[in-house]
Order: C-alpha cells, then structure tokens, then sequence
C-alpha cells in the first residue's frame, strides 16, 4: 500500500492511533528541527506565489505543523503587477488554496514597474524588495512569528553561480540563508523536482509562471541552458553549490565575529578609520573593516565589491584624495580615512546630523562596553527560576530560541520585532514610542541580536515573545545592562 500524503490510521490489533507520512514531509519536518526555524508555539505565514515550490511548502507546512506544535498563521501574496491576467489568476488560485485550508489569507498588490524606475533598480530587485516589504508587513497583521519562504536547493544553486560570476566572496556565495531574522526556508535542502513529484503524488495543481522561461533574464538563463550542462558534466553539483553556500555562510560568520571584536580599535568612535591599524590586518579582513565602516555611517546602503576597491585603491595611495559612493563620501587625510555621510540640504538646513551607531560582539558569558551608549551589557548562561521579564535592566532569555553569537548593536532603519506580550511583530520605532524612550536617546539603546540578525532584547525596553521562558527548568542567557565602564 502506498501513502502519498500524511494518514491516520487505526492499527487492527492495538487500536493506537499510527501517523504514516509522506518521505518528503519527514524531510521536511527533519530540516526545521535541525536548523532551529520554528519552536513550538510558533506562528507561521507561508508566502504563496500560486507556483510549484510555494503551494508544495504550504502543504508540506500543514501536514508538519501538529507534530512541531506550530501553527499556521495563514497564507501571504504579493501581486507585483507585472503579468496582467495571469496575475490576476494566480492571485485567485491563492484565495482558493487558502480557502481549502480554512487559513486567512494576506494579499498585497504593488507596482513593481514603477518601482524599478523610481529607484532606478531591475525589475527583478524591485519587486524582490517590494515582496519581503508586504510579508513584513502581512505578518504583522497575522501575528505570524515566521514567514516561509519555498526556496530550494535549486534556487540555492543558481544563486551561488549568479554571485561566483560576478565575482562575490564568501559573503555572496553564501547565497540564500536558512534563516535570516523572521524569514525561514524550510525546503534548502529540497530539490525542485522532489516538490513537482510531491505535488503529482496529492493530486495537487499549481500555477506556473512563464516569465520563468524568458531567458533574457541570468537566473533563468542560468536555470535553462547552463545548470543541465553541468548537470550533465558533474552529476550531484547542485548539492555541491548549495554545500559551497553553506560552508561560506560558516566562513563568513567566522569572519563578522573577527571584525566586530577588532572594529573598536581600527574604526574610531567618531567614524575615522585608522590606516595604521588597518594595515596591521590581512586582506580578508582590512575589506571587511572597511565595509563595516562603511556600513555603519551608512547603513541603509547596499555597498558593492567596486565600491569597496574604489575605497582600498584610496587607502593603499600615498596621496590624499576622496570617493564618491552612494551615501557616503570617503576622504583619505593622513594617516586616516574620514567617512561623511552625503546628506542633500533641505530649504534652509544644512543637513541631518550623524547618527550613533555602534556594533561590537557580546560573548557569551561575557561582557561588552559600549561607550557610545556609556553602559556594559552582560550576558550569562543559567536555569529559570521564573517566566522571563525584560523590561527593566535584567531580562531573562530563553537559550533555546538564542542562534550564538550575540551582538550589541545601536537600532537600524526598519527594525522589527514582536514584544513580549505582543500579538504580532511590530516597527522598533513605535516600540519606543509607546515606551516612550525620549527621541534624543533612541541611537543609544543597545539592541541585543543574535547569529541570525534576530532582535533579542531591547535594552531596558522589552525582550522578544520568542525568547520568552516557559518553564522553571529551561536554561537561559541573564541578560544585564549596568551603567558605566567596567
């Protein structure tokens, strides 16, 4: 006898209840409890395109949800506007899903065209960008404390070949990560055509999107001409790439550990970076300093491999000279590089301040000073001897929900998390509002993340739901602001 999808049954002799699942929901279910995307209790929004991968997710998470204890918070579509009636009808065969599954369903229509132009990107980034905008938002409005996502193995390997061409380092090679912050990929370790076999073996139908077929665009050129190449060349090199991924998603974890613990002393308080101690660094390092710098005075800016060249051609001159990059202007004197933010005066105003903006690495147990803020925040590890609080200058964390190492870090623009308490995720900056932190003082709240850019905790502000304790016996990290440097 064959099951193609989850079953109960009643077993003829013990009348016990037996749960016969599909291989792939096994694999499935396998994946989320290794890589930690969901504990129980959890709420998940499933973003649906009408595709293969993304219907197959939905039906893998509705069959896996009662053995993890999550639950779906429902489905997420974002209409781009770009296909016309075939948009249109994916947009319905979403409801429908939904509807079948008795799951609410968040639909958002945005015109990724005009987005493109007014932020002079492709099409492609556009709407990417757009699409992660509205699940934000969408799991707000369902109190979802997860987004999946049906990226896969495949997705995987073309995104590691797209970023080797254009030359990325570990950090591009990377590729897509499991979990990034409220995001998570369930199906990373699933190929495409393992979800299209799962689908025939329900009898399930999807949509499919043609424009996956014009070639004029590199992922699918990629997808359609190169990968059966090599396919055909080096069987199994899909696996290999998204191993590629994951071993440079270690490198790179090892590397911002490394930059954070020597940022206090290339990187100045004021922004400067000293060329002196810069030099003392290798390679891999001195451009992941720069880039760190660089991303702190301007953070809201994706900087490229040429941007960070024009920086190191500036630093290894023995003259004095300035780039020009988006957002930032970089000026060699002296012994220094000096790091403006380029900010465009208003009517009578010379321009918006700079923002404080720190990082450093909090070991764990440990401590950090944090001059900018003028306090130290530890950490320590032990058992709960009550429910976690969080909003004064202890709070109690559960370490299961914890991916180490944890950093301190001064608040970035969108900023998200869902307070304890709370019923869904909400913006940082309205946090404070309702806390009312006093606006002056909001760059100098330390905010607590962890390995996966996860807020933590709020400084004397709130921890997250999911760090919430839920028993006298679990571990946890002891989490203490003092005022001061030790």
């Amino acid at each position: 006898m064959r099951f193609t999808f989850t079953h109960s049954l009643t077993h003829p002799f013990t009348h016990s209840l037996i749960i016969v699942m599909h291989p792939l929901e096994r694999r499935v279910a396998r994946a989320i409890r290794r890589h930690g995307l969901a504990d129980a209790g959890d709420r998940i929004a499933v973003a649906v395109s009408g595709g293969p991968d993304s219907v197959a997710l939905t039906w893998l998470l509705h069959a896996v949800a009662p053995g993890l204890r999550v639950e779906l918070a429902g489905l997420v579509h974002v209409n781009h506007g770009l296909r016309g009636a075939d948009a249109e009808m994916d947009e319905q065969f979403c409801r429908d899903l939904a509807a079948r599954l008795d799951l609410p369903i968040d639909v958002s229509r945005v015109d990724a065209g005009a987005l493109a132009i007014e932020r002079r990107r492709s099409i492609e980034a556009a709407a990417r960008d757009a699409r992660y905008a509205c699940f934000n938002v969408a799991a707000e409005r369902l109190r979802a404390s997860r987004v999946a996502t049906g990226h896969t193995l495949d997705d995987q390997a073309e995104t590691v070949l797209l970023r080797l061409f254009r030359g990325a380092g570990s950090r591009g090679l990377a590729g897509i990560r499991v979990r990034r912050g409220p995001f998570v990929r369930p199906l990373l370790d699933c190929g495409r055509q393992d979800l299209l076999d799962y689908l025939r073996d329900r009898d399930e139908p999807f949509r499919t999107d043609l424009s996956n077929d014009d070639h004029r665009i590199p992922r699918n050129r990629i997808r359609h001409e190169l990968l059966p190449v090599i396919d055909r060349m080096a069987p199994g090199a899909r696996k290999a790439l998204a191993r590629i991924a994951a071993h440079s998603a270690d490198d790179e974890s090892f590397f911002r550990e490394a930059v954070i613990r020597l940022a206090p002393s290339v990187v100045l308080p004021d922004g400067q970076v000293s060329l002196d101690a810069l030099a003392a660094q290798p390679p891999a390092l001195s451009r992941r300093l720069i880039r760190w710098a660089l991303e702190r005075a301007a953070p809201d800016v994706a900087f490229s491999a040429a941007h960070l060249a024009g920086v190191l051609n500036l630093v290894q001159s023995p003259e004095a000279g300035q780039v020009d990059l988006p957002g930032v202007v970089v000026e060699r004197a002296g012994n220094r590089l000096v790091i403006h933010r380029a900010v465009k005066p208003g009517p009578g105003r010379a321009g918006r301040p700079l923002r404080t903006r720190f990082e450093y690495l909090l070991p764990c147990p440990g401590a950090v000073e944090v001059p900018e803020a003028g306090v130290t925040v530890l950490a320590s590890l032990g058992r709960a001897s009550a429910a976690g609080g969080g909003q004064a200058d202890i709070a109690t964390v559960r370490a299961a929900s914890l991916e180490l190492p944890l950093t301190v870090r001064s608040r970035h623009d969108g900023d998200r998390l869902r307070p304890l308490g709370a019923p869904g995720r909400r913006k940082l900056q309205d946090v404070f509002v309702d806390r009312k932190v006093p606006r002056q003082d909001r760059d100098r709240v330390p905010i607590v993340t962890d390995a996966s850019g996860r807020i933590v905790w709020v400084a004397g502000v709130t921890i997250t739901e999911e760090g919430r304790v839920k028993g006298p016996s679990e571990g946890v990290v002891i989490l203490t602001l003092k005022k001061g440097l030790q």
